[in-house]
């Protein structure tokens, strides 16, 4: 057949036989199929190694965040052995290594608020577990759509173990620290705190925060527990006696400057600074300023004496009260007549007082209020530290009443350490309140002279003998100091009825060791006083028994004080050779 090829024709054959063109597609068609399955079959391994890199990544992950890394919030809640952990904070402990602050390991419970299943009930449960919870508070953190939210930091085990028996999906525990103070509110003032994050906020806490987050070692204090007892014990009971609204105390080392103990009343526990006023917190001995009063008069008749411009035979005339401008300055207690310096500082007189500064001169009564670090901010190692106000400009009205204690206001940590400096032999070295070893100790600046010193003494101690300190006096322990009572500045000037009555100590007077020192605010006088509030009848008498129940504890042995070589070393003639002084 015309236009006919072989293949044409077998193709057409009858009976269904194949012929070669029939064959061939076959093999095309078995050549795709086995192409297309390997294909696939590529195509499912690479598919499949790409998610097994994917579940190894992911796993490595896991790996890394739950057993080498912390993760988003801090040591997540991991069992780590207990010889491995080290705390965030090193320990503080008194000068006999006493434990006074300490960190432990606590739980904090948190959520993820995606697994929580019931928020409503969860927040009641926990509520009623956990008081102080707001339970509408806790349900709105448990429906937001964050990952993490805080419930309450630092549960007590007790506290985990009742969360942890709810068994409620989406809560968890992480480990924390907490800064545990033992002593409760003995220390609180000069420990300060920490907040949530373990940081310090206020205190021996603040000051020497980076030292004790990085140290492995305990920070050791200046502080003696047993002395910081006796003297919270005894403003406590004065403060309730004479119904004051506080009260400061200190004791202070004269030869190092450690302060061996300071109480501010009201205090608060440090273990839970957020209850309780916040007045409480406020540390009377370095953040308030105050005028002192006649315990100023230390510094008046030291700085007479030390320039010359008076000796212990000198007299002033006390006849009439002093009237400059529309002020009249007068005694509390007026002699009426010319007075020794020994009289004007174991009497307590103003007017003696101020003569004595005029004759001294505003530019040396400066100088020397500055040298006893009376004019700057005390230096100690708190952040808590008030600046002196003192008058700008300082014109001779100021050198009249700063003679006596008015006019300008300090802390008494800064009294304290200038009145040490007037009774150790003139040496001014600044109040610390970090234990040191003799070769550890500041060589201090020369303040006045060691013959100025030791008649200062003497002095100080007629005041307790014969003057206005005599119910701070202690048998066999030489008690020496002055009384200080100032009326509190108002918004109309000085309030008559608001005292600040104190007394500075210091003992064994033949060869002072130690500083006390003692302030009631505001107290009232009682029956027992005669009405009286002056720091002779209030303040005075915690000194006193501060001291007689401290000096053992310190090793202070007692002396016969009227023993003759005794009595020689301490003695000062109180009227003077001026025939008018004498006269009386």
């Amino acid at each position: 057949m015309a236009g006919g090829g072989y293949g044409d024709v077998a193709n057409s054959l009858p009976g269904g036989r194949v012929g070669v063109g029939d064959h061939e597609h076959r093999m095309r068609l078995e050549g795709v199929r086995k192409q297309v399955i390997e294909t696939g079959r590529n195509r499912l391994l690479v598919i499949g190694a790409l998610f097994g890199f994917g579940f190894l990544v992911i796993a490595g992950r896991l790996v890394d965040v739950t057993i080498f890394k912390q993760g988003n919030e801090p040591r997540l809640a991991q069992a780590v052995p207990a010889s491995t952990w080290k705390a965030e904070r090193a320990d503080i402990v008194d000068r006999n290594g006493v434990l006074l602050a300490t960190s432990l390991a606590t739980a904090s419970l948190y959520a993820n608020p995606r697994h929580i299943l019931d928020a409503g009930e969860a927040a009641h449960q926990l509520t009623r577990l956990l008081p102080g919870l707001d339970s509408a508070e806790v349900e709105s953190k448990l429906t937001s759509n964050r990952g993490f939210v805080w419930l309450r930091r630092h549960l007590t085990p007790r506290q985990q173990y009742a969360v942890n028996r709810l068994g409620i999906p989406g809560l968890y525990f992480q480990r924390e620290e907490r800064q545990v103070y033992p002593h409760g509110r003995l220390l609180s003032h000069v420990l300060g705190f920490v907040g949530v994050d373990n940081r310090g906020l206020a205190g021996v806490e603040n000051s020497f925060d980076e030292t004790l987050r990085q140290s492995t070692s305990a920070l050791q204090l200046s502080l003696d527990v047993r002395l910081q007892h006796i003297v919270r014990q005894e403003l406590q009971a004065a403060m309730t006696k004479f119904g004051a609204i506080g009260a400061a105390g200190i004791m202070l080392d004269v030869h190092s400057g450690e302060v061996l103990a300071m109480v501010s009343l009201p205090d608060f526990d440090p273990n839970n600074p957020g209850v309780g006023p916040v007045e409480a917190t406020f540390n009377r001995n370095t953040h308030g300023v105050y005028e002192m009063g006649s315990t100023f008069k230390i510094f008046t008749t030291a700085m007479a004496l030390d320039t010359g411009t008076a000796t212990l035979n000198s007299g002033y005339d006390a006849t009439k009260p002093i009237r400059i401008s529309r002020f009249v300055i007068t005694d509390y207690k007026p002699k009426k007549r010319w007075l020794s310096v020994p009289e004007i500082f174991v009497y307590s007189s103003n007017i003696g007082a101020v003569k004595m500064a005029l004759d001294v001169g505003t530019a040396n009564q400066k100088a020397y209020l500055a040298r006893l670090g009376l004019l700057r901010p005390a230096a100690i190692e708190l952040p808590e530290v008030g600046a002196p106000i003192v008058p700008s400009p300082w014109g001779k009205v100021h050198t009249m009443t700063i003679a006596f204690g008015h006019g300008i206001a300090v802390s008494p940590m800064q009294l304290v350490s200038a009145v040490a400096a007037i009774v150790n032999g003139g040496i001014m070295r600044p109040a610390t309140l970090i234990r040191r070893g003799p070769g550890e100790r500041d060589p201090g600046v020369r303040v006045i002279s060691t013959v100025t010193s030791e008649r200062m003494r003497r002095l100080l101690r007629q005041v307790v003998a014969q003057g206005t300190g005599r119910k701070a006096a202690v048998k066999g322990y030489m008690v020496g100091g002055k009384t200080g009572t100032s009326e509190k500045v108002g918004a109309r000037g000085y309030r008559r009825k608001a005292l600040l009555s104190s007394f500075v100590g210091a003992f064994p007077m033949d060869d002072p060791r130690y500083v006390v020192f003692a302030l009631l605010d505001e107290p009232r006088g009682t029956t027992g006083t005669y009405g009286y509030a002056t720091g002779g009848w209030v303040a005075a008498p915690i000194v006193g028994r501060t001291i007689a129940r401290a000096a053992p504890l310190l090793g202070v042995a007692p002396v016969d004080e009227t023993a003759p070589r005794m009595r020689r070393k301490m003695y000062v003639r109180i009227n003077s050779r001026d025939p008018r002084v004498a006269s009386y």
